[in-house]
């Protein structure tokens, strides 16, 4: 159970333009790049995926860059997981028929409480928590 660094990229990406939300300014990739240490290349892949998602939009130009396309209160972990990998967590033994019924039931369970979970932590609350100086969330 471990999530692609695609992925960790994609919500480290998503966080650094949910603090800048609001602002009504773009983020230029090369901007993102060095302040989350990801490789620019792999950046813009990244994007291209979350624009086409609707979680990010790009603008062209001088001024051009990236932004939410929605406020970082209506954008949740599982949004950016599903975007980047297709789902949250993925369990093969569940499509697997020589795993025993309990033992998928376990894993489906699992799958679930990850899948909560995701689904129900927000940018917005992720900033929020940063910016009260708590380094603390509670999930």
């Amino acid at each position: 159970m471990k999530l692609s660094i695609k992925t960790d990229y994609a919500c480290r990406a998503v966080e650094l333009m949910a603090r800048h939300y609001g602002e009504n300014q773009t983020m230029h990739i090369q901007e993102m790049a060095v302040a989350q240490g990801i490789p620019e290349n792999y950046l813009v892949q990244i994007l291209t995926v979350l624009r086409g998602a609707g979680i990010v939009k790009s603008k062209r130009g001088k001024e051009g860059g990236y932004c939410l396309a929605r406020p970082p209160g209506e954008i949740t972990f599982g949004d950016v997981v599903r975007a980047v990998q297709g789902h949250v967590l993925d369990i093969p033994s569940l499509g697997d028929p020589n795993c025993s019924e309990g033992m998928k039931g376990v894993w489906r369970k699992i799958k679930t409480s990850a899948e909560q979970i995701a689904d129900n932590v927000t940018f917005e609350e992720l900033v929020s928590a940063a910016e009260s100086g708590s380094g603390m969330f509670y999930i």
